[in-house]
């Protein structure tokens, strides 16, 4: 699995959080999709680290998180 860790945030992109999250803030986690990977970050710390992970190491990911909640 590649992964990398930036230390800023990066504004230029799209990010989105699930429509579970709701408007209450807990633990929740953006996503920001780019060319050949995706990039993650803490909802609460937006100008934080941000995780960036491979388009496969995501849909693995998801995947699981899919299956280990049904």
């Amino acid at each position: 699995m590649n992964i990398a860790e930036t230390s800023t945030a990066a504004p230029e992109f799209a990010w989105f959080k699930s429509s579970y999250s709701g408007a209450e803030g807990g633990d929740c986690l953006e996503v920001a999709n780019a060319t050949g990977a995706v990039h993650i970050r803490d909802s609460k710390v937006t100008a934080g680290p941000v995780l960036t992970v491979s388009p496969h190491a995501w849909a693995g990911f998801v995947g699981l998180a899919v299956d280990w909640s049904a």
